[in-house]
């Protein structure tokens, strides 16, 4: 049989065949451009057109970016430099405005001896969220993550330092309130007396304890007040608190719109349907015009703080509704798993249900705070000076009138870098939790 089999093979080869290149056009630049690029004809003809949009983008924009005039006190003094370098009338950008500005549109009116303060507080926000969002960082930043908001508000604003201390121990109150009332007056007694308890002790005795306190031993800084925040700085003050606050008050708005209490239930259903139902603007205007009306006479209350309260209740409002599309994807087994275990509602949702809900929830929760942040400049329409109210001060110098595009593409680029780095992030978040797709 093998001698057969032998006479009728011509040749077997007993050493195997070099190694040799891929054809150019199946490895590299050249099958990534055929493949991506002209696949088809028409894949073809579509990228041609798109190269030549983009030349002629480039064309017209590149030379007015490259070319553009950084060092000149005034708009007048600038094209001046731009007719004796490129000749009169050339299409060149005047950057010269924010090198001249650049502190305005920073820091507003804050006071140039503390522009440490604001840097001071940006530096303590990134350290303490660093625990919270890498796991790598140090856990010893959380006692920093829990003293944050108390450090940056007195650093940005000052004063004694007795009054954020004093805030900070309200919600100590709070917690022994829940953990020693609950068992006595039950779970919805608990909750309320949690939220009122604190609030009377913020309201009514915060105030003369700090004052008594700064007497007997005063410890503070350089105060400064709200009407000289400004620029960027005002946005990231308002919007990193609209941030960190709404999330955690959207929670506890999308718990209670699921919740079988009838009181909480409702609550919560009212509240996010007559937030979300109304716009944005509408509220700020509310905040900023008539609260004052609802306030006793003489009361004084911050215009900045009443933004960011509003701010804060308007995303939260949004965020409700972005966990409860997470809580409403979780299969009922979830559910019947934590109940089985011997759970009790809070430990099941924080064990269970609310991380899968968040992390399903995670693009959505993105979203909402990117929207949150752009949504800073609204506050323009209420005698607020963001970025763009700021630009629009600037241009209405006589140095600087007329001037349009070079600031609205800084304070743009700031945004996109800030809103950039948030959506980043967040596809980090879900590539790391993506445990299903391992």
């Amino acid at each position: 049989m093998s001698e057969v089999h032998a006479q009728t093979v011509a040749y077997v080869r007993d050493t195997m065949l070099p190694e040799e290149s891929p054809p150019i056009t199946e490895a590299g630049a050249v099958k990534w451009l055929r493949d991506n690029l002209f696949s088809s004809w028409l894949n073809a003809l579509l990228t041609i057109a798109s190269l030549f949009i983009i030349y002629w983008v480039l064309s017209h924009i590149l030379g007015w970016i490259v070319y553009g005039i950084w060092d000149a006190d005034s708009l007048t003094e600038c094209r001046a430099i731009r007719d004796s370098l490129y000749g009169e009338g050339a299409n060149v950008a005047c950057w010269a405005v924010l090198g001249d500005r650049w502190e305005q549109l920073l820091f507003g009116f804050y006071p140039p001896q503390v522009y440490w303060r604001p840097v001071a507080a940006l530096l303590v926000f990134f350290l303490a969220v660093a625990p919270v969002m890498f796991q790598r960082a140090p856990k010893q930043l959380l006692y920093l993550t829990a003293a944050a908001p108390f450090l940056c508000y007195w650093l940005l604003w000052g004063g004694s330092i007795w009054g954020p201390v004093l805030v900070a121990a309200g919600f100590g109150i709070g917690y022994a309130v829940l953990k020693f009332a609950t068992p006595v007056i039950g779970n919805l007694g608990g909750m309320i007396a949690t939220v009122l308890v604190p609030l009377i002790y913020w309201v009514v005795l915060v105030g003369p304890l700090a004052g008594a306190l700064d007497n007997i031993l005063p410890i503070g800084i350089r105060s400064i007040a709200s009407n000289q925040f400004g620029g960027f700085m005002l946005a990231l003050v308002i919007g990193i608190s609209g941030i960190v606050m709404s999330l955690p008050l959207g929670i506890l708005l999308a718990l209670g719109r699921q919740s079988d209490l009838f009181i909480i239930n409702k609550f919560s259903v009212i509240f996010i349907e007559v937030i979300r139902g109304v716009p944005l603007i509408v509220w700020l205007f509310t905040a900023s015009l008539l609260l004052n009306y609802f306030l006793p006479p003489g009361t004084s209350f911050d215009l900045m703080l009443r933004v960011i309260i509003m701010v804060t209740l308007f995303a939260s409002a949004y965020m409700a509704e972005v966990i409860r599309g997470g809580l409403a994807a979780l299969p009922r087994g979830q559910y019947e798993g934590a109940d089985s275990l011997g759970l009790d509602y809070w430990q099941s949702m924080r064990l269970i249900i609310l991380p899968q809900a968040l992390k399903i929830s995670i693009p959505g929760i993105v979203n909402t705070f990117i929207g949150l942040f752009k949504d800073t400049t609204l506050v323009v329409f209420i005698g607020l000076l963001d970025p763009i109210g700021l630009s629009n001060s600037i241009r209405a110098t006589t140095d600087w009138n007329g001037i349009y595009w070079e600031l609205f593409i800084f304070i743009g680029l700031c945004f996109f870098v800030c809103c950039f780095a948030m959506s980043r992030y967040s596809q980090f978040l879900e590539r790391k939790l993506a445990t299903d797709r391992r």
